[in-house]
C-alpha cells in the first residue's frame, strides 16, 4: 500500500478535487485508468530538439507501428532558454507542435519537463548562466540561485504545454518531477517543492518521479507515483515498486541501447533480450516506456558528457529500434512482433512508414579557408588572472588567452584547471595541448632569448550532464604558472557559438591554412534527401551545412559519419563550413548512404606522453579486505577506521566465477556521514587491463555514475594474455585531492547470475600515493 495513503487510489491523492472531476486519466489500485478502462501503456521516448521538426511526423508514425501508445518527451530547459529570460519555443523547439502532431497520429504523451533532465544532452538540460553564481553544489538543492530560475522556468513550460494536458483535451497523460533525483540527492523535501512548481504551473494530471532500482525506496515521497527505471530483471524491479506503493507496475526507461562517448566503441543492445523483459512486463500487467524508441542526432552543440569527462557523439541512434535516420529494420520488427500479442482486442498496427529518400553526394574540395586566429573578434576581455567563461557572459566555444612570457629559462606551464581541450603556442608555434579527459593542465615551454606571445587556445566540447559534476565551468581557471610563478595581466577574446552554433564573421582566402581554421567548399544537388557526410579525413572540430551548425565531429570515433537530413540540402547549391581545429588530412567531404557509427582510430586523438605508472602498494596496509557478497546489488562497506589519502585502489583477488577476469559496474567512495565524495575532480592512475576492442570495458566506466555499462578486464586480443591479464586485478583512482575516506559502494557488473568479473574477494587501499612512475 502507498504509505500514508489509507484506502485511497493514487490518482485521488496526485489531482486537485476540480481536476478529479474533468480528469479522462487516473491511477488506480491496479491499472492506469482511461474513461475508467483499463490502459496499458506502451511507450517509447523521442526528443523532438534532435529529430528535424520536418521528420516529427514520420518517428511518431515509426512509434505507433512499433505498437506503442505513447511517447515520451524530455523538455531541455536550456533549449528553450539559452539567454536568461528569453524564451524560444518557435520552429523546431515548438513543443506544443509536437503534441498536437502526436495526439494526431494517436499517441498520448508522457511529459518529463525537468528542470533537470541527463538525456547525453548539455549539463543535463540546465542552462549554462546559472554557474554564474558561486558554489559547486546548488544546482538540483533548494539553493534560491537554483529554485527561482526553476520556477520561473516551470510557470512558463505551464504557459505553453498546460493546455496540452488530456484534463483540457490535449495528449498529455502524465508529468514526470525533475529526473532520476534518487541517483543523485536524498533531500526529499526538495522533491516536493519541484512536485509544488509543476502544480503551481498549472499541471492537473497525475505527476510521477523515476529511479533506478536501488534508489526507489529511498526516493519515495507519499502521494507522488513511482515509476522504474532498468535494463533488465523486471522482476526485480517491479519488486521493488511494490514495496513503497499500490499501483500499476511501469518501468519509465526501459535501455534499448545506449550512447556511444567519443574514443570508445559503438554500444549495441540486445533485440531478443529486450524483446523478452518487454513481454514479461506486460505479463505481469505492467508498463513501460523504451528509452530510446528513437534516439536520433544531438544536433548543433546539444551533445552532452559522461562524467568525470568523457563527451558524448552528436549521433544518438542508441542502437535504438528506430535508426538516427528513421529507419526501421530487424530491431524494429522484433519489437513490434513481441508486442503484437498483447494488443487490445480490436487493436492494429499500421504499416511502419517508409523511409525517406537516400542520395549520395559526390566528394568535394574545400578550397577556402580562414585561420581561427583572423577570425577572433576585436573586443578584448583583459583579466589579471583567467576565470571560468562563464564570468564574462561567454557560453561556450573557442577561447583565445594570450599573455606575454618574458625571455628566459626552459619551464613547465600549469593551469588550475582547463575545461575542455586547449592547443599552446609560443609566437604562434604549437608546443603543446592540455586535455581535460586526463587532468594534462601542464606543457613544457621552451627557453626564450626575448620575450614571447604564449598563447592558448580552447575549445569547449560539452558540460557534464550527470552527478554533482553539472558544476561544470568551462574556460581556462586560474592560476596559471609557469615555473610556480603566477602569470599576470591576460588578453582573453571568444568566439561564443551561442544556442545554435553560430558562426563568426569570416574572411576568406583560397589554399590551405596551418592549425586551427575554419574551411569553406559547396556541392550541388539535383535533388533532396538524407544522407551522411563523410567526415573521416578530418580532425576535430564542427560542421556547418547552409549556416546551420550540423554538429560536432571527431575521427576518433566511433561515429565517422554526420546524419545530414534532406530537408536541410537546398536543390542547387549547398554551402558547407567546416571547423578544424587540428587541420585535416584531405579536405574533402562525400555523402555516403549509410553511416559509420563503430570505427576507432585512437591514432588520431591528441598527442598523450606513454604512461610509465605502476602500482606502489608494497608496504602500505589494507584499509579493508574481505569478500563481496553474490550477485548484482550494491554493496556499501565501512573501513574500520577513516583514512586520509588522494588515492584509492581496488584489487581483485579472484572471482565468483572463477575465471581469471574482473569488472565493476560503479565504485563510490564514502566520507564519514555515509555519503558519496564528489567525484568532480577524479581520475584513473592505474588499472591492470581494460577490455577495448570486443566493448567498451574501459576503466572510466567505474567512476562515471552510471551502472549500465562497466569496467572490465580484457578479454580479446593480445591484451587478453598480457601482463595484468589474470588475477590479481588493480584499479587506482586519483581523487584529484587529499580526502578522507570512510568506505567504499561497490555496483558489481549487472545482469544475471553468471556474468564474468563478480569480484568475490578483494583489498581496498587508501593512500597518498598508491602509483609510481
Amino acid at each position: 500500500m502507498l504509505r500514508g495513503a489509507g484506502a485511497a487510489t493514487i490518482g485521488s491523492l496526485l489531482l486537485p478535487l476540480s481536476a478529479q472531476a474533468a480528469a479522462r486519466f487516473t491511477i488506480g489500485e491496479t491499472d492506469f485508468l482511461l474513461d475508467g478502462q483499463r490502459l496499458q501503456i506502451r511507450c517509447g521516448e523521442m526528443h523532438f530538439a534532435r529529430v528535424p521538426r520536418e521528420y516529427w511526423q514520420h518517428r511518431l508514425k515509426a512509434i505507433k507501428a512499433m505498437g506503442l501508445n505513447t511517447v515520451c518527451a524530455y523538455l531541455f530547459w536550456n533549449y528553450h532558454e539559452w539567454r536568461e529570460g528569453r524564451f524560444d519555443w518557435q520552429g523546431q523547439r515548438d513543443a506544443a507542435e509536437f503534441c498536437r502532431l502526436a495526439q494526431q497520429e494517436g499517441l498520448w504523451v508522457i511529459l518529463r519537463p525537468g528542470p533537470y533532465a541527463c538525456a547525453e544532452w548539455e549539463m543535463g538540460g540546465l542552462p549554462w548562466w546559472l554557474l554564474k553564481q558561486p558554489g559547486d553544489a546548488f544546482l538540483r538543492t533548494r539553493d534560491a540561485n537554483f529554485v527561482q530560475p526553476a520556477r520561473r522556468y516551470m510557470k512558463e513550460v505551464g504557459r505553453i504545454l498546460g493546455p496540452q494536458q488530456i484534463t483540457h483535451g490535449g495528449p498529455i497523460l502524465m508529468v514526470q518531477v525533475e529526473n532520476e533525483y534518487g541517483f543523485f540527492g536524498e533531500d526529499l523535501s526538495y522533491m516536493r517543492e519541484m512536485r509544488g512548481m509543476l502544480q503551481d504551473a498549472g499541471f492537473d494530471v497525475p505527476l510521477f518521479q523515476c529511479n533506478p532500482t536501488n534508489a526507489v525506496v529511498k526516493s519515495h515521497i507519499d502521494g507522488l507515483f513511482n515509476v522504474v527505471n532498468f535494463g533488465s530483471d523486471p522482476v526485480a524491479g517491479f519488486k521493488v515498486l511494490d514495496q513503497v506503493q499500490k499501483g500499476p507496475r511501469m518501468c519509465g526507461e526501459y535501455y534499448s541501447g545506449w550512447f556511444d562517448t567519443w574514443g570508445a566503441p559503438h554500444r549495441r543492445g540486445s533485440a531478443n533480450g529486450a524483446v523478452a523483459d518487454i513481454q514479461t512486463m506486460l505479463k505481469m500487467n505492467g508498463s513501460f516506456s523504451l528509452y530510446m524508441a528513437h534516439g536520433g542526432t544531438s544536433f548543433g552543440l546539444w551533445g552532452g558528457c559522461d562524467r568525470p569527462f568523457r563527451p558524448d557523439t552528436s549521433s544518438y541512434d542508441y542502437d535504438a529500434p528506430i535508426s538516427e535516420a528513421g529507419w526501421t529494420g530487424e530491431k524494429f520488427a522484433a519489437y513490434r512482433d513481441g508486442i503484437k500479442p498483447f494488443l487490445q482486442a480490436g487493436e492494429t498496427l499500421p504499416p511502419a512508414p517508409a523511409p525517406n529518400p537516400l542520395i549520395a553526394i559526390k566528394p568535394f574540395a574545400l578550397k577556402e579557408s580562414c585561420a581561427v586566429a583572423d577570425a577572433l573578434p576585436a573586443n578584448i576581455i583583459r583579466a589579471v588572472s583567467p576565470l571560468p567563461i562563464e564570468q564574462y557572459d561567454i557560453s561556450r566555444g573557442l577561447v583565445s588567452y594570450r599573455v606575454t612570457l618574458p625571455a628566459g629559462p626552459a619551464g613547465t606551464l600549469e593551469a588550475a584547471k582547463v575545461r575542455d581541450l586547449a592547443w599552446v603556442s609560443i609566437d604562434g608555434k604549437q608546443v603543446g595541448t592540455m586535455d581535460t579527459r586526463y587532468r594534462r593542465f601542464s606543457v613544457d615551454l621552451p627557453a626564450r632569448s626575448k620575450p614571447a606571445v604564449l598563447e592558448i587556445l580552447l575549445y569547449t566540447i560539452a558540460r557534464v550532464n550527470f552527478g554533482v559534476e553539472i558544476h561544470d565551468r568551462k574556460g581556462l581557471h586560474g592560476p596559471v604558472r609557469f615555473n610556480g610563478q603566477p602569470l599576470e595581466n591576460w588578453e582573453i577574446r571568444a568566439i561564443d557559438f551561442d544556442a545554435d552554433g553560430v558562426l563568426p564573421p569570416l574572411t576568406w582566402k583560397t589554399g590551405r591554412t596551418q592549425g586551427a581554421a575554419f574551411w569553406r567548399g559547396s556541392f550541388d544537388a539535383a535533388q533532396t534527401g538524407d544522407t551522411f557526410l563523410d567526415m573521416s579525413g578530418w580532425g576535430q572540430g564542427i560542421v556547418w551545412i547552409n549556416g546551420r551548425c550540423l554538429g560536432r565531429y571527431w575521427s576518433i570515433g566511433p561515429t565517422q559519419t554526420m546524419y545530414l537530413p534532406g530537408p536541410w540540402i537546398k536543390q542547387g547549391r549547398n554551402e558547407v563550413v567546416v571547423l578544424d581545429l587540428t587541420g585535416p588530412r584531405s579536405a574533402r567531404i562525400e555523402g555516403v548512404k549509410a553511416p559509420i557509427l563503430d570505427k576507432l582510430r585512437p591514432e588520431l586523438d591528441l598527442a598523450r606522453p606513454p604512461s610509465k605508472v605502476k602500482p606502489a602498494l608494497e608496504g602500505v596496509k589494507p584499509a579493508q579486505e574481505g569478500e563481496f557478497a553474490r550477485g548484482a546489488a550494491v554493496q556499501d562497506v565501512m573501513f574500520a577506521q577513516p583514512l586520509k589519502g588522494r588515492q584509492f585502489c581496488l584489487e581483485s583477488l579472484d572471482a565468483f566465477d572463477g575465471k581469471q577476469y574482473a569488472a565493476v559496474a560503479e565504485l563510490a567512495l564514502l566520507g564519514t556521514d555515509g555519503k558519496p565524495l564528489n567525484q568532480s575532480n577524479w581520475t584513473i592512475a592505474y588499472v591492470s587491463s581494460e577490455e577495448a576492442t570486443k566493448e567498451d570495458g574501459g576503466a572510466l566506466n567505474a567512476i562515471n555514475g552510471q551502472a549500465t555499462d562497466h569496467w572490465h578486464t580484457a578479454y580479446s586480443g593480445r591484451a587478453a594474455t598480457a601482463p595484468g591479464s589474470k588475477h590479481p586485478h588493480r584499479i587506482i583512482i586519483d581523487l584529484g585531492r587529499e580526502d578522507v575516506v570512510a568506505g567504499m559502494r561497490y555496483t558489481p557488473r549487472q545482469g544475471p547470475e553468471g556474468v564474468t568479473g563478480r569480484i568475490r574477494h578483494y583489498r581496498a587501499y587508501v593512500g597518498e600515493k598508491l602509483v609510481k612512475g
